[in-house]
């Protein structure tokens, strides 16, 4: 038995349950459902020539009870047992039982044994099971099947007469007026609805058997007596009496139901049109917005100057904050239009949609990955690169500062050391010479560190890729081909020196003292005014704190240097002192070095002078550092609220959409306040974005205070709202199904308890492996070849998952009865009557002028029979409808 046999069982098979609860029926309804499933056998049976007297006992041997079957089913039962022996009427009556079992009814509690018996009970429950599922299962009125069926068709019959309000099958039938105004609705000439009285219950129900049986051939199976004299009539008494108006006067109402299918019929595929021709046109539009954005972030080509890469990173923080959100928007709602559609097509049996080529929703998500990819890979190169700028600026100035003092001390140095003065030289004057000479090396050994330094700074410089490395490199060239040609020079002096030096004897030891103490002294003056005019690069406070302690430490080692300084002009103070003393004429120079007190003191004094600038400068960058540490201990706060915050919602997000309670729109109302508070963040959002905005214009780039960076934000808010949107739409989209398909909101709940349990992973989703044993759990046996069939339904887009909207879509095809192709041709045949075809007046006297002209639009391909020209048979009807692919 398949599952919409078995569904349709657990229906109708409500009432036998009840009798076994019961156990005993009411003796008033008793003798209800006595007469009145009697007069409902009675009124088959006679088409067969014979009848029943007492219901118990007449179908007892099984004989009349298969041949009641055999005439309310038209098919032929097999041969019965004809002896009289109590094991020849079980047998009939187990064949009776088993073809009602082949008709996909579950019979609770009810064997042969008892009717055999002539168990009443029993007997009556049969009975009753077999009115439910062939007079009152087919019955179906706008979506609703079965006893609610049968109600609404009451109820939409009688609403225009007054003291009538149908709104079940007991009490509401005791004045009689509901039975009378069925026959009025429909045979108005038979009663006169307006001399009757809702006081006259009594005349109302004999007036309404009466005429039903005289008029309408519906044989009397009440009694009004029983009726009025009973608290609460028997429902199932009712049910099976109002069955037989419903399917005495279905006729006429085959044509109107005919009519309003096709017309629902092309006003879905209308709208499903639309819907088509509007995905299309969203996804050109941002694959083409995706297409020409990429190449843009791909653009790598590097600027030359600070001010050109900010000016590129201020227009890439437009494109985050201008254009692409509104993108983001189009895409969401690019996946809801799909979804909806999607779901629109399975509910009319239409197939799943196919976007042109390359603009599926999976196209779609790898474009924007790729998207994403570029522009992640754009804002590294743009941070890394104005890094580079930054290093390449300050390696040039110091490439630059270190050059010039190069070249300052370098000047006249080659020729100094081309004289020939020692040629002419007295003795005194040659030793004075080699002495010099001796310190000239002292203080070219001194700058070879200097020399190597700017060499290191220039392929630095070259291996960064600066935009002026050629006039360096000159630069760098020129300086080390004039220290490879000092070296030479200065040995080649040096030697002519020693060849003359057994003519120097004296030396004035002061003097040379003087030269040794004061070359030193005069390095470490430069180097430390090169230091203290040394600029920087931090990106700390705890930086800005080293390089203020390494100042501090500088400053407490001038006290000893003032005492060297000291030392240095005593000793020239005592070669003055020798020479005024001792008249000596030495034209007041050191013959051993060209540095003078003077100059001595003049860089002392300069020395001093850049201590505060330096103490000021460091005082400045440390308010700076401190100024960047509280934007970042701004920012880091503001990030560790806001990113556990949209993880917490995304989660509680996952969890509702697993675990829904109540009915779908108490879900939808949740979910959109839900998603209402999310949208209320935003101000955060955005202030975080300033924050952000400010650490990126002081060129912060770490922060120890939070693992949060703004684009995990990003991405996790765009993912929040994105999430939101998909599960609203998943509701929207099985209210869709439960009103399209008449599914209770206790089957919702039964379908989504049945997902959540082989939903694993808590994922909202199920595997083929999962969706497999939950079918089989709830009573499918199906082979490998069916349940390929059922995932083509529930997975089209062959992704290897099944959600729960798939799932519910599939759950409510099997278990509702929908405006399938077979209806609607079934409709066709009713319109058309016995000539077998429709011409295209009859379409636009039937339809409405709207919808009829667009089915006369999309037949005309096929009208014009040979013998009647305009109209179509009904091959021609279903091809130009659904085409031959659908059918």
């Amino acid at each position: 038995m398949d599952h919409y046999d078995s569904q349709q069982t657990n229906d109708y098979m409500q009432p036998e349950e009840d009798w076994d609860r019961d156990m005993l029926l009411d003796p008033a309804w008793e003798k209800q459902q006595r007469k009145t499933f009697t007069a409902w056998c009675n009124s088959h049976l006679r088409k067969a020539g014979t009848q029943i007297e007492n219901i118990e006992e007449d179908f007892r041997d099984g004989l009349k009870l298969m041949l009641l079957l055999e005439v309310i089913s038209g098919e032929r039962l097999a041969k019965p047992e004809r002896g009289k022996m109590r094991v020849h009427k079980i047998s009939n009556v187990n064949k009776a039982l088993d073809f009602i079992a082949s008709k996909g009814v579950k019979l609770v509690s009810i064997g042969a044994e008892e009717i055999v018996d002539g168990n009443v009970k029993m007997t009556l429950g049969m009975i009753w099971t077999i009115i439910l599922r062939f007079a009152i299962q087919d019955i179906s009125v706008e979506e609703t099947s079965a006893k609610e069926g049968l109600l609404l068709w009451c109820q939409r019959k009688t609403a225009p007469y007054k003291n009538v309000n149908i709104q079940n099958f007991h009490i509401s039938w005791k004045d009689g007026l509901g039975f009378c105004a069925l026959i009025h609705r429909h045979r108005p000439e038979l009663i006169d609805y307006g001399k009757l009285r809702k006081d006259d219950p009594l005349t109302n129900l004999n007036t309404a058997f009466d005429v039903a049986e005289r008029f309408l051939d519906i044989p009397k199976m009440l009694d009004a007596e029983d009726i009025v004299g009973t608290a609460r009539p028997d429902e199932k008494a009712i049910m099976t009496y109002v069955s037989s108006f419903y399917h005495a006067f279905s006729g006429a109402q085959k044509a109107e139901t005919a009519a309003n299918r096709i017309c629902k019929v092309l006003a879905v595929n209308q709208e499903n049109e639309q819907l088509m021709e509007e995905y299309e046109k969203l996804a050109s539009d941002l694959l083409e917005w995706i297409r020409r954005t990429i190449p843009w972030l791909e653009n790598r080509a590097p600027e030359n100057t600070m001010h050109a890469m900010q000016q590129k990173l201020e227009d890439f923080r437009d494109y985050r904050r201008l254009h692409k959100p509104p993108k983001v928007q189009e895409k969401c709602q690019l996946e809801i239009n799909f979804n909806t559609l999607q779901t629109k097509l399975r509910l009319s049996n239409r197939p799943a949609f196919m976007p042109s080529e390359g603009k599926m929703v999976s196209d779609i998500n790898n474009a924007w990955c790729g998207l994403e990819q570029a522009e992640k890979g754009y804002e590294e190169w743009l941070l890394n690169d104005i890094r580079r700028l930054e290093r390449l600026d300050h390696l040039a100035e110091k490439f630059r500062q270190k050059a010039c003092i190069h070249e300052s001390w370098t000047e006249g140095k080659e020729a100094m050391l081309q004289q020939k003065d020692y040629e002419t030289a007295t003795l005194s004057e040659i030793k004075a010479l080699l002495k010099k000479h001796e310190a000239f090396e002292s203080d070219l050994a001194a700058h070879q560190d200097r020399v190597e330094q700017i060499a290191a700074i220039a392929q630095e410089l070259n291996e960064l890729d600066y935009y002026d490395s050629p006039s360096v490199n000159a630069r760098c060239q020129k300086i080390c081909d004039q220290w490879d040609n000092l070296g030479a020079l200065t040995q080649k002096r040096r030697e002519a020196l020693e060849r003359t030096e057994k003519l120097l004897e004296t030396i004035d030891q002061l003097y040379l003292e003087y030269a040794k103490r004061a070359a030193p002294f005069n390095n470490w003056m430069e180097g430390a005014m090169e230091d203290l005019q040394d600029t920087f690069i931090v990106h700390t406070i705890e930086e800005i704190q080293g390089l203020t302690t390494a100042h501090e430490q500088f400053k407490a080692t001038l006290p000893d240097a003032d005492k060297e300084r000291q030392a240095i002009l005593g000793i020239h103070n005592e070669v003055s002192k020798i020479v005024q003393t001792y008249h000596v004429n030495m034209a007041g120079t050191n013959p051993y070095t060209t540095i003078t007190p003077q100059e001595i003191n003049n860089k002392w004094d300069h020395v001093r002078q850049l201590v505060p600038r330096r103490d000021q400068a460091l005082m400045e960058e440390h308010a700076r550092q401190q100024h960047n540490e509280r934007l970042r201990k701004q920012f880091g706060a503001q990030a560790n609220v806001i990113g556990p915050w949209i993880q917490t919602k995304m989660q509680e997000i996952g969890r509702i959409s697993i675990e829904m309670h109540g009915t779908l729109e108490d879900q939808l109302s949740h979910l959109r306040q839900y998603e209402k508070s999310i949208v209320n963040y935003k101000p955060k959002i955005d202030q975080l974005e300033g924050d952000h905005q400010q650490i990126q214009e002081a060129l912060i780039f770490d922060n120890k205070h939070t693992n949060y960076t703004m684009e995990h934000i990003r991405v996790g808010w765009e993912q929040l709202l994105t999430t939101i949107a998909r599960t609203i739409n998943e509701v929207e989209n099985q209210i869709l199904t439960r009103d399209a398909k008449g599914i209770s909101q206790e089957q919702m709940n039964e379908f989504r308890a049945s997902f959540n349990h082989f939903d694993r992973k808590k994922i909202g989703m199920l595997d083929c492996e999962d969706f497999h044993t939950c079918l089989i759990s709830i009573g499918y046996n199906m082979g490998e070849a069916e349940f390929a069939r059922i995932m083509s339904i529930v997975d089209p887009n062959r992704i290897g998952v099944v959600t729960f909207q798939a799932f519910i879509d599939f759950m409510s095809r099997e278990t509702a009865d929908t405006d399938t192709a077979d209806q609607v041709m079934a409709s066709f045949k009713i319109l058309a009557g016995d000539k077998n075809y429709i011409t295209v007046d009859e379409l636009r006297r039937e339809l409405p002028p709207d919808q009829a002209e667009y089915c006369i639009a999309r037949m005309a391909p096929y009208t014009g029979l040979d013998s009647v020209p305009g109209a179509l048979d009904y091959m021609s009807f279903s091809t130009a409808l659904y085409g031959e692919s659908d059918l």
